[in-house]
């Protein structure tokens, strides 16, 4: 048995469930997410907490149960505090700004780079080089800082690039001088 998958998963009072269909439908005050459950787990639902149970033994099964239960704990947590992923920008003359719904990034390239925000996400940009990925579906956020994260990886000399907040980026040695 899991356990991850067999710990229950706290309901606050403004939070509103609705499983119909192998369908789970989450309702919050920032916004509404679904999700088809697997038909190899159950949920047991109260006012309070639900509870995900394993149907059989196999091995899919077994996997599905701990995942169930982080994925249904993730909307939960996303509709009633939401969440959010750091990036910061180095390098001279890297930069980032808002215009209307795009994000512009000016990272060393002969163009500006375009990246259209999608629906529930939300971008701050402080100082013109970090950035805060704001919104209430965990998957789309982390998606969202990857995709802005790709447009220039860190690279491992200088540090020069995009990268997350917490990461720390492994430096190589350069050259050595002529002797």
């Amino acid at each position: 048995m899991s356990r991850i998958g067999k710990l229950p998963i706290e309901i606050s009072k403004d939070v509103k469930l609705n499983f119909d269909d192998s369908i789970l439908s989450v309702q919050g005050p920032m916004g509404t997410l679904s999700r088809r459950i697997m038909p190899s787990v159950t949920l047991n639902m109260t006012e309070s907490c639900i509870t995900v149970t394993c149907n059989s033994t196999d091995t899919s099964a077994r996997a599905a149960h701990g995942l169930t239960r982080t994925l249904i704990n993730n909307m939960v947590t996303g509709v009633t505090k939401g969440f959010q992923k750091g990036l910061e920008i180095n390098g001279v003359g890297y930069r980032a700004e808002i215009k209307g719904k795009e994000l512009v990034l000016s990272l060393g390239y002969s163009h500006q780079i375009m990246f259209d925000i999608p629906d529930g996400i939300s971008i701050e940009v402080e100082k013109m080089t970090k950035l805060l990925v704001k919104g209430f579906d965990k998957e789309l956020v982390g998606q969202t800082a990857a995709k802005i994260r790709s447009f220039r990886p860190p690279e491992p000399y200088k540090g020069k690039g995009i990268k997350y907040a917490d990461e720390t980026i492994l430096r190589k040695a350069g050259k050595t001088g002529k002797k």
